[in-house]
Protein backbone atom coordinates (compact mmCIF):
# COMPACT_ATOMS: atom_id res chain seq x y z
CA UNK A 1 0.00 0.00 0.00
CA UNK A 2 1.51 3.40 -0.69
CA UNK A 3 1.96 6.16 2.11
CA UNK A 4 1.21 9.19 1.45
CA UNK A 5 2.65 12.11 3.82
CA UNK A 6 1.37 15.92 4.28
CA UNK A 7 3.09 18.60 3.05
CA UNK A 8 3.42 20.07 6.65
CA UNK A 9 4.77 16.48 7.38
CA UNK A 10 7.88 16.71 5.08
CA UNK A 11 8.18 20.66 5.26
CA UNK A 12 8.84 19.68 8.71
CA UNK A 13 11.08 17.47 8.06
CA UNK A 14 12.89 19.06 5.50
CA UNK A 15 13.57 22.00 7.80
CA UNK A 16 15.71 20.11 10.17
CA UNK A 17 18.11 19.61 7.61
CA UNK A 18 18.84 22.82 5.90
CA UNK A 19 21.81 23.70 3.88
CA UNK A 20 23.20 25.43 6.98
CA UNK A 21 22.57 22.73 9.18
CA UNK A 22 22.77 19.28 7.75
CA UNK A 23 24.27 16.23 9.75
CA UNK A 24 27.63 14.93 8.14
CA UNK A 25 25.81 12.14 6.74
CA UNK A 26 23.45 14.53 4.34
CA UNK A 27 26.16 16.88 3.26
CA UNK A 28 28.13 13.97 2.21
CA UNK A 29 24.73 12.05 0.17
CA UNK A 30 23.89 15.58 -1.42
CA UNK A 31 27.42 15.88 -2.39
CA UNK A 32 27.63 13.07 -4.36
CA UNK A 33 24.00 13.91 -5.53
CA UNK A 34 25.39 17.28 -7.07
CA UNK A 35 28.88 16.28 -8.34
CA UNK A 36 27.06 14.27 -11.28
CA UNK A 37 26.52 17.64 -12.61
CA UNK A 38 29.84 18.33 -13.42
CA UNK A 39 32.97 16.50 -14.84
CA UNK A 40 34.89 14.28 -13.02
CA UNK A 41 37.88 16.42 -14.19
CA UNK A 42 36.53 19.31 -12.22
CA UNK A 43 35.63 17.55 -9.52
CA UNK A 44 38.84 16.06 -8.84
CA UNK A 45 40.30 19.63 -9.25
CA UNK A 46 37.75 20.54 -6.12
CA UNK A 47 39.32 17.83 -4.34
CA UNK A 48 42.60 18.42 -4.94
CA UNK A 49 41.87 22.26 -4.10
CA UNK A 50 40.14 21.54 -0.41
CA UNK A 51 42.82 19.49 0.63
CA UNK A 52 44.90 22.36 0.32
CA UNK A 53 42.89 25.17 2.10
CA UNK A 54 43.68 26.13 5.83
CA UNK A 55 42.04 28.21 8.11
CA UNK A 56 45.21 28.53 10.19
CA UNK A 57 46.03 31.59 8.87
CA UNK A 58 43.31 34.07 7.99
CA UNK A 59 42.92 37.69 7.13
CA UNK A 60 41.07 40.60 8.24
CA UNK A 61 40.71 43.59 6.15
CA UNK A 62 39.62 46.98 7.99
CA UNK A 63 38.00 49.69 5.97
CA UNK A 64 39.81 48.80 2.42
CA UNK A 65 38.01 50.97 -0.20
CA UNK A 66 39.49 50.85 -3.08
CA UNK A 67 38.01 48.07 -4.96
CA UNK A 68 41.63 47.29 -7.19
CA UNK A 69 43.01 46.69 -3.78
CA UNK A 70 39.96 44.46 -2.25
CA UNK A 71 39.97 42.48 -5.07
CA UNK A 72 43.44 41.70 -5.64
CA UNK A 73 44.01 40.78 -1.80
CA UNK A 74 40.95 38.28 -2.53
CA UNK A 75 43.07 37.00 -5.34
CA UNK A 76 46.19 36.44 -3.10
CA UNK A 77 44.50 34.19 -0.72
CA UNK A 78 42.63 32.26 -2.89
CA UNK A 79 45.77 31.42 -5.32
CA UNK A 80 47.38 30.51 -1.66
CA UNK A 81 44.88 28.73 0.16
CA UNK A 82 43.31 31.11 2.87
CA UNK A 83 39.57 30.22 2.61
CA UNK A 84 38.47 32.43 5.36
CA UNK A 85 38.42 37.09 4.93
CA UNK A 86 37.51 38.84 7.87
CA UNK A 87 36.01 41.99 6.07
CA UNK A 88 35.65 45.03 8.42
CA UNK A 89 33.06 47.66 7.46
CA UNK A 90 33.32 51.07 9.64
CA UNK A 91 33.40 53.53 7.22
CA UNK A 92 33.89 52.30 3.79
CA UNK A 93 31.85 49.09 2.13
CA UNK A 94 34.58 46.69 0.74
CA UNK A 95 33.57 46.68 -3.06
CA UNK A 96 35.28 44.17 -5.62
CA UNK A 97 36.21 44.58 -8.85
CA UNK A 98 35.36 41.46 -10.98
CA UNK A 99 37.90 42.26 -13.92
CA UNK A 100 40.63 41.94 -10.95
CA UNK A 101 39.46 39.24 -8.25
CA UNK A 102 38.48 37.33 -11.49
CA UNK A 103 35.64 34.98 -9.81
CA UNK A 104 38.06 34.19 -6.47
CA UNK A 105 35.58 35.71 -4.18
CA UNK A 106 33.05 32.35 -4.96
CA UNK A 107 36.01 30.22 -3.48
CA UNK A 108 35.97 31.50 -0.15
CA UNK A 109 34.26 32.19 2.98
CA UNK A 110 34.24 36.24 3.36
CA UNK A 111 32.49 37.51 7.26
CA UNK A 112 31.55 40.86 6.87
CA UNK A 113 31.53 42.65 10.03
CA UNK A 114 28.98 46.36 9.71
CA UNK A 115 26.90 45.98 11.89
CA UNK A 116 28.10 47.14 15.52
CA UNK A 117 29.65 50.76 16.93
CA UNK A 118 33.24 49.53 16.39
CA UNK A 119 33.07 46.63 14.02
CA UNK A 120 36.63 46.52 14.09
CA UNK A 121 36.68 45.55 17.93
CA UNK A 122 33.60 42.93 17.15
CA UNK A 123 35.88 40.84 14.49
CA UNK A 124 39.52 41.38 16.33
CA UNK A 125 37.31 40.08 19.63
CA UNK A 126 35.15 37.15 17.91
CA UNK A 127 38.85 36.16 16.18
CA UNK A 128 40.71 35.86 19.47
CA UNK A 129 37.42 33.84 21.04
CA UNK A 130 38.47 31.53 17.86
CA UNK A 131 41.95 31.01 19.00
CA UNK A 132 43.36 33.35 16.90
CA UNK A 133 46.80 35.31 17.61
CA UNK A 134 46.11 39.03 16.09
CA UNK A 135 49.31 40.05 14.29
CA UNK A 136 48.87 43.86 12.60
CA UNK A 137 50.79 44.32 9.49
CA UNK A 138 52.41 47.65 10.61
CA UNK A 139 55.95 49.15 10.95
CA UNK A 140 56.20 48.36 15.06
CA UNK A 141 59.11 48.00 17.58
CA UNK A 142 59.96 44.40 18.65
CA UNK A 143 58.28 43.34 15.32
CA UNK A 144 58.54 40.31 13.11
CA UNK A 145 59.18 39.67 9.16
CA UNK A 146 57.43 36.77 7.25
CA UNK A 147 60.48 34.22 8.19
CA UNK A 148 60.54 34.70 12.17
CA UNK A 149 56.65 34.86 12.86
CA UNK A 150 55.98 32.15 14.96
CA UNK A 151 52.82 29.77 13.83
CA UNK A 152 52.35 27.71 16.24
CA UNK A 153 49.05 29.69 16.78
CA UNK A 154 46.52 30.52 14.53
CA UNK A 155 47.03 33.80 13.08
CA UNK A 156 45.00 36.30 11.67
CA UNK A 157 46.88 39.00 9.84
CA UNK A 158 45.07 42.78 10.13
CA UNK A 159 45.43 44.79 7.07
CA UNK A 160 44.44 48.60 6.86
CA UNK A 161 44.22 51.04 4.58
CA UNK A 162 47.18 52.68 2.65
CA UNK A 163 46.54 56.24 3.68
CA UNK A 164 45.89 56.07 7.05
CA UNK A 165 46.92 52.46 8.26
CA UNK A 166 45.41 50.94 10.98
CA UNK A 167 43.03 52.42 13.35
CA UNK A 168 44.34 52.58 17.61
CA UNK A 169 41.16 49.83 18.49
CA UNK A 170 42.90 47.57 16.12
CA UNK A 171 46.43 48.23 17.19
CA UNK A 172 45.57 48.09 20.70
CA UNK A 173 44.28 45.02 19.97
CA UNK A 174 46.58 43.39 18.40
CA UNK A 175 49.21 40.74 19.99
CA UNK A 176 52.17 40.86 17.72
CA UNK A 177 53.48 43.18 14.91
CA UNK A 178 54.66 42.57 11.56
CA UNK A 179 56.88 44.02 8.63
CA UNK A 180 58.13 43.21 5.63
CA UNK A 181 61.70 44.36 5.94
CA UNK A 182 62.37 46.76 2.41
CA UNK A 183 66.09 48.65 1.46
CA UNK A 184 64.68 51.04 -1.00
CA UNK A 185 64.13 55.01 -0.56
CA UNK A 186 60.05 54.66 -0.95
CA UNK A 187 59.22 52.71 2.81
CA UNK A 188 55.93 51.14 1.90
CA UNK A 189 54.24 48.82 -0.85
CA UNK A 190 50.52 48.99 -1.65
CA UNK A 191 48.20 46.53 0.08
CA UNK A 192 47.12 44.29 -2.25
CA UNK A 193 51.30 43.58 -2.95
CA UNK A 194 51.90 43.08 1.13
CA UNK A 195 48.79 41.19 1.12
CA UNK A 196 50.48 38.69 -1.23
CA UNK A 197 53.94 38.40 0.10
CA UNK A 198 52.40 37.67 3.70
CA UNK A 199 50.16 35.17 2.01
CA UNK A 200 53.00 33.75 -0.33
CA UNK A 201 55.98 33.27 2.51
CA UNK A 202 53.43 32.24 5.88
CA UNK A 203 51.61 29.61 3.78
CA UNK A 204 54.50 28.36 2.06
CA UNK A 205 56.22 28.25 5.74
CA UNK A 206 52.95 26.58 7.70
CA UNK A 207 53.15 24.10 4.68
CA UNK A 208 56.66 22.88 5.51
CA UNK A 209 55.74 22.34 8.95
CA UNK A 210 54.54 19.70 11.19
CA UNK A 211 51.38 22.26 12.33
CA UNK A 212 48.22 20.55 11.45
CA UNK A 213 46.94 23.33 9.32
CA UNK A 214 44.67 21.63 7.29
CA UNK A 215 40.81 21.44 7.58
CA UNK A 216 38.69 19.14 9.40
CA UNK A 217 36.94 16.82 7.18
CA UNK A 218 33.51 18.67 8.48
CA UNK A 219 34.89 21.64 6.87
CA UNK A 220 35.93 20.28 3.51
CA UNK A 221 32.42 18.61 3.51
CA UNK A 222 30.94 21.88 4.42
CA UNK A 223 32.88 24.22 1.91
CA UNK A 224 32.87 21.51 -1.04
CA UNK A 225 28.64 22.07 -0.99
CA UNK A 226 29.57 25.38 -0.93
CA UNK A 227 31.42 24.98 -3.92
CA UNK A 228 29.06 22.85 -6.09
CA UNK A 229 26.53 25.32 -5.61
CA UNK A 230 28.57 28.14 -6.63
CA UNK A 231 29.22 25.99 -9.97
CA UNK A 232 26.35 24.77 -10.98
CA UNK A 233 23.41 26.20 -12.68
CA UNK A 234 19.92 26.49 -10.57
CA UNK A 235 21.59 24.97 -7.84
CA UNK A 236 19.06 25.75 -5.40
CA UNK A 237 16.56 23.73 -6.88
CA UNK A 238 19.06 20.32 -6.68
CA UNK A 239 19.02 21.26 -3.15
CA UNK A 240 15.27 21.85 -2.61
CA UNK A 241 14.39 18.54 -4.71
CA UNK A 242 17.27 16.36 -2.59
CA UNK A 243 15.59 18.02 0.54
CA UNK A 244 12.11 16.80 -0.26
CA UNK A 245 13.08 13.75 -1.18
CA UNK A 246 15.50 12.90 1.61
CA UNK A 247 12.43 13.87 4.04
CA UNK A 248 9.88 11.68 2.23
CA UNK A 249 12.78 8.80 2.91
CA UNK A 250 13.20 9.81 6.51
CA UNK A 251 9.66 9.80 7.36
CA UNK A 252 9.15 6.14 5.50
CA UNK A 253 12.30 5.31 8.35
CA UNK A 254 10.02 6.78 11.36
Amino acid sequence: MPIFFTFAQILKYRNMNTVNNLTAEVTNRLIDYMKGCITEERFRKFQQTIGLRTRHITLALEDIFQPHNASAVLRSCECFGIQDVHIIENRNKYEVNPDVALGSSKWLNMITYNGSENNTRSCLQNLREQGYRLVATTPHKNDFTPETLPLDQKTALIFGTELAGLTPVALEMADDFIKIPMVGFTESLNISVSAAIFIQSLTGRLRNSTIPWQLTSAEQSEIMLTWLRNSIKRSDIMVRNFLENDAVQGLRAV
